[in-house]
């Protein structure tokens, strides 16, 4: 077997499970679980439609590139979502989810002839990314996100002479586990480095449309509603404008890298967008996403995707070209997760420490004392589960930047969320 299999560490449900073993939670209470960024909203029965609509396409080989149809579908929505104008037959490749292109695209992009071979990535992190590099024969580098430096990937504490062995850069905006969105200035300090150093981005965006404020295309991020705010009736228009104004970007849908590019009047050379419609549309069991971006680089994708064997179902593709060409039911996923905030935020005020995220459908607060143990005590006393930050993230420059902290993920319904917070100020004011 290939021995850099060694190198992997256990997953982060992996380790939670380890952690629980022999633990027996409240009996008296019902679990809820919130420690797996699993959206648990309705699937549209429009999407369910399609897939079914489209079953006799499993008579038929799919393609790796995808359907004329899908292609064009993912174009018209960044067109509509990014403000750019891709074309649907060089710069787009619908993939299996995000998660298996993220890794894929490591495989694909790092030069195993190269002596030395660097992959930079947000810590704490999405785990596939440490996976990818690793398995590509690549070492990663983590750049700490933590309270500090604005949960940001600080680019300048890279040593000056690691740059010319850095082949892929990670990023994730809005991030996870922080919600952290990646602002316009950071975009062009990246692009920059990108040309100077030759490196590919890889900028993981699954979680895009998971924002709290409507509006047109912004700068930014959207801005969470702080604790202060009134729960909105269901549909109700917020009332705190002003207050999500005075945070990130002024409240719009989180800029992306496509419109980063444009606004600094650049192409796309050595960017690539992953996107999903897992989290926007209620799809996990779907697995369906696409990657965008430098023609080039997908083309070569593509290549190393033929042989990988990894085309997508003909129902699958049917079912996600019409989740992209709504947006109606996007709308309403999103006013689910403002209500979930509303509500919970206040009630953790106080318990947790933590600041309202720019987007995503992340809580990451810090905790008194050690967070497994911390996400252990709850579980058996309140059985509400919760991620350990510190199994999200990787020792680096002498610190876990995710030790005392908790992911706390709010995919379940709004009663099983609020009464999830009301157990934890329990738990912590015991």
């Amino acid at each position: 077997m290939n021995p850099r299999l060694n190198q992997l560490q256990p997953y982060p449900f992996q380790r939670l499970r380890d952690l629980f073993a022999g633990v027996t939670p409240n009996p008296g209470l019902k679990p809820i679980n919130l420690s797996i960024g699993e959206p648990k909203h309705a699937t549209p029965a429009f999407i369910r439609e399609a897939l079914t609509g489209a079953l006799d396409g499993l008579a038929n080989y799919p393609i790796t590139q995808g359907s004329d149809d899908l292609r064009g579908a993912i174009a018209e929505w960044c067109g509509r979502r990014y403000g750019v104008a891709l074309d649907p037959a060089t710069q787009i490749l619908p993939v299996n989810g995000s998660r298996e292109a993220l890794f894929a695209f490591a495989q694909a992009a790092i030069d195993p002839s190269r002596h030395v071979k660097r992959v930079i990535s947000p810590n704490p992190f999405y785990q596939i990314y440490e996976g990818a590099a690793l398995l590509a024969g690549a070492k990663p580098y983590f750049l700490n996100t933590v309270p500090e430096n604005g949960f940001s990937m600080d680019f300048g504490q890279v040593p000056e002479d690691m740059w010319p062995d850095v082949q892929l850069v990670y990023t994730c905006s809005p991030g996870n586990p922080t919600g952290k969105v990646m602002a316009l200035e950071e975009w062009r300090a990246l692009f920059a480095l990108a040309d100077r150093h030759g490196f590919v981005v890889a900028s993981d965006e699954c979680y895009s449309e998971i924002y709290f404020e409507e509006g047109a295309l912004a700068e930014g991020g959207a801005g969470a509603p702080r604790s202060g705010d009134a729960a909105p009736e269901s549909g109700a228009a917020p009332a705190s404008r002003p207050v999500l104004a005075s945070r990130i970007g002024g409240g719009g849908p989180p800029l992306g890298a496509l419109t980063a590019a444009q606004q600094l009047g650049r192409d796309f050379s050595r960017l690539i967008v992953f996107n999903s419609l897992s989290k926007r549309s209620n799809v996990p069991g779907l697995r369906s996403g696409f990657v965008a971006g430098d023609a080039e680089v997908i083309k070569q994708f593509l290549l190393y995707r033929t042989y990988h064997g990894s085309a997508m179902n003909p129902a699958v593709q049917a079912a996600s070209a019409a989740a992209w060409r709504d947006e109606a039911h996007v709308v309403e996923n999103r006013r689910q997760y403002k209500e979930k905030f509303t509500a919970v935020m206040p009630i953790l005020r106080g318990a947790l420490e933590f600041e309202a995220p720019d987007a995503a459908f992340y809580l990451w607060a810090k905790v008194p004392g050690d967070d497994a143990e911390f996400a252990r005590e709850l579980y058996r006393a309140k059985h509400v589960t919760v991620l350990p930050g510190s199994y999200l993230a990787r020792e680096a420059g002498g610190a876990n930047p995710g030790k005392g902290f908790i992911r706390i993920a709010l995919v379940d319904g709004l009663a099983p969320c609020v009464e999830a917070a009301h157990r934890i100020v329990d738990f912590v004011n015991r």
